[in-house]
């Protein structure tokens, strides 16, 4: 791997450090919100689905133009957006604000995953992607084990809007990044010789059995993995016993070992296969998820190891995923396809932690009821989702960039598109 992809895949994993830290904040902080606002969890899990929500919707949208752009010019266009909404949620004044301001910022935020992966998708070889989606989902680990532990120790110890603002300023920081190092990346549209029509991308999936499959097969795992989520640190607080200040520990020590994990897994999956790589992964899920959803009153030291084993699991089911579904499209119809992937993703999300919150209540005594039966559900999606990816195929493609590994030569130089000129050409 060059220097040059190397740099690539960094901001690519910086983006989606932000933009994963602003969303999962909002979890471990709820028992400080609902607190503070006096929600209950059915309240709580609005203002985390309307984010989602807001996401898919802006990701349904996007699916139909984002194509015919070069996709920097659409990253750093989003970007921009979510970091304004990032920083109106740190000035929000009431809740009602923050709801406009999480709003606003996952309308941008919905755009900006499909992005990213459909950016590595063009870029690396289906032979290599695996190992490139795990760098670009250790963002994930990263943001576990400092975002989240900075983000409630700034809202224990000044408010809760700081974590915002100080994603917001990070943002800024990245938003300089994109624009001073990362190339154009067009290669896309010069792979076309017809004109662009919006109504492709539908076409498109509606005739492709395996792009259903893999709508179908997020759809599936976002409903098994976020029905969860939402709820696991009230849970944990009000039924298990954990102390909130504990509570930065469960992204902590599961971040942590996914930084180790993902990785292994990334180049397990591309030495194995795709598919077995998920199978196996996807069945060891389901024993942290049954053991978190039913726990009781435990020490930390438990608790803490069945969170890692969730934390490894969860994340290692996911990387291999997105190869297979990155690999359905051809790359002139994949950031629309990505964008529809991602719009149903964030909308299952909405899905799964509203329908969570309903089906979870509070006690007089604080105590969240029927999150097992959540847990149950869970579970049953995610088998299901085993047999949904089983047929998923990638298309046969040529990656629409040349590898950014290709030798320094003068000969490279000449046949290298001007969409990826070298870096120190910008």
């Amino acid at each position: 791997m060059s220097r040059q992809e190397k740099l690539l895949l960094f901001i690519l994993a910086c983006i989606n450090f932000t933009h994963i830290v602003d969303f999962i904040i909002m979890m471990p902080m709820g028992p400080q919100l609902m607190r503070y606002f006096h929600l209950n969890p059915q309240e709580f899990s609005f203002i985390v689905s309307a984010y989602s929500l807001s996401a898919g919707i802006s990701g349904f949208l996007a699916a139909f133009y984002v194509d015919r752009f070069d996709r920097k010019k659409v990253v750093l266009t989003a970007y921009i957006g979510f970091v304004i909404g990032t920083i109106a949620c740190g000035l929000a004044p009431t809740f009602g604000w923050l709801i406009v301001a999480r709003t606003t910022a996952g309308l941008f935020g919905g755009v900006l995953g499909a992005q990213v992966f459909s950016i590595v998708a063009d870029v690396v070889p289906y032979e290599r992607r695996a190992t490139a989606m795990s760098i670009i989902t250790t963002a994930f680990s990263v943001a576990s084990v400092a975002g989240v532990p900075m983000g409630l120790y700034l809202a224990t110890e000044i408010s809760w809007h700081a974590p915002f603002l100080a994603i917001g300023g990070l943002g800024v920081a990245v938003t300089v990044l994109i624009i001073r190092f990362v190339p154009r990346l067009d290669g896309h549209l010069q792979q076309t010789g017809t004109k662009y029509n919006p109504l492709e991308v539908i076409t498109s999936i509606v005739k492709s059995p395996g792009q259903l499959r893999a709508l179908w097969l997020t759809t599936t795992i976002m409903l098994g993995h976020f029905s969860i989520i939402p709820l696991l640190s009230p849970f944990l607080v009000a039924n298990v016993g954990l102390a909130e200040s504990q509570l930065y520990l469960i992204y902590f020590v599961g971040g942590l070992v996914t930084i180790f994990t993902a990785p292994i897994v990334g180049r397990l999956a591309d030495k194995r296969g795709k598919y077995p790589v998920f199978v196996v992964f996807a069945l060891l899920s389901m024993l942290p998820m049954f053991l978190l959803t039913t726990m009781n009153p435990s020490s930390l030291t438990y608790i803490l190891s069945v969170n890692a084993l969730f934390f490894i699991f969860a994340n290692a089911r996911f990387i291999p995923t997105q190869a297979m579904v990155s690999s359905v499209v051809l790359p002139q119809h994949r950031g629309g396809f990505m964008s529809m992937n991602s719009s149903v993703q964030l909308l299952a999300q909405a899905l799964a932690t509203y329908g969570a919150g309903l089906l979870v209540t509070k006690t007089q005594g604080g105590q969240l009821i029927h999150y097992s039966w959540v847990g149950y559900l869970a579970m049953a999606a995610i088998f299901a989702s085993v047999f949904i990816a089983r047929n998923l195929r990638p298309v046969d493609e040529k990656p629409v960039l040349p590898e950014l590994d290709q030798p320094d030569s003068e000969q490279a130089d000449e046949i290298r598109p001007k969409s990826v000129r070298p870096i120190e050409a910008l």
